[in-house]
């Protein structure tokens, strides 16, 4: 038998992301929506850790401000990670991967907006859940040096940089994060899989770029803790600029993999297998109730 490849090439890679939103179209829309919850719960672990480094390390930012950013990002990652592992819903790697199923004719083209809007909404709640009870009320972040810096970095994400600036960051950040899902898809194994996720993202958090539902934790807490920002002026100036950003960097990743991979490929394989497996159960629902 012939060795397994511990990496999928990159035309089966994306055939596998065009599955896996097939599965979560499939998936019932309550599950979705709590699996977007606990993705907003998991990736805010990882910015609370980043602000846990990046905040208490005021000294260091003070010489060497690049340093703290390689650190803040460094520990990141894990939230994506876990999501990962988990098979949850995270809205920046479905703006990948359902234009892709959409395009290829795997999924209905409505079924691209209905999902985006439920994880959308999930990933709020849970980040929103957690910066309240979790770095808030739990008083975690709640002293210096953290609340000082909490609250300044409201004021460099949100209000210094102009919308276009953040929009371009958006974009820049969900081309790392859906590369960081496309390695973790194909990679084979756990450990492969972790470090496959961890670069990209840790990339995109030391540069500083613009995650839509990463901002929907730091930025609402930063409002929690008063400072110097509304949410009418977060909404309008930060959440809509990352997230068309966001969307835009997605689709840099989706569209090139269609293009360069899937011309000759089609859902019909796929549509097949699954009435296949609907036929099957069936079958075999119906002897075991005989």
């Amino acid at each position: 038998m012939a060795d397994v490849p511990s990496t999928l090439k990159p035309a089966d890679t994306a055939v596998v992301l065009i599955q896996m939103a097939v599965e979560k179209h499939n998936t019932r829309w309550d599950k979705t929506f709590f699996k977007a919850v606990l993705a907003g719960v998991m990736l805010s672990f990882g910015g609370l850790f980043d602000i846990i480094i990046s905040g208490g390390s005021a000294g260091i930012a003070a010489a060497n401000p690049g340093l703290v950013k390689v650190l803040g990002g460094f520990v990141f990652p894990a939230g994506l990670t876990m999501i990962i592992l988990q098979g949850f819903d995270l809205l920046t790697s479905n703006l990948m991967i359902f234009p892709m199923a959409a395009i290829k004719g795997a999924i209905p083209w409505w079924g691209v907006p209905v999902n985006w809007i439920i994880v959308t909404f999930g990933n709020l709640i849970g980040s929103l859940f957690f910066a309240a009870i979790f770095s808030k009320y739990d008083g975690l972040v709640t002293d210096q040096p953290y609340l000082g810096y909490i609250q300044a970095f409201a004021i460099s994400k949100a209000v210094t940089p102009a919308w276009h600036q953040i929009f371009l960051r958006g974009i820049g950040c969900n081309w790392l994060v859906c590369v960081a899902v496309w390695q973790a898809a194909a990679a084979r194994e756990t450990f492969s899989k972790i470090v496959a996720t961890w670069f990209p993202i840790w990339l995109f958090v030391a540069c500083g770029f613009d995650h839509v539902i990463a901002n929907m934790f730091s930025l609402p807490l930063s409002i929690m803790l008063h400072a110097d920002l509304t949410t009418a002026y977060y909404i309008k100036k930060s959440l809509i600029a990352a997230y068309i950003g966001n969307i835009i960097g997605g689709l840099l990743v989706g569209l090139p993999a269609v293009y360069f991979h899937l011309d000759d490929w089609n859902a019909g394989g796929l549509r097949n297998a699954e009435e296949a497996h609907g036929e099957k159960s069936s079958s075999s629902h119906t002897s075991d109730s005989k």
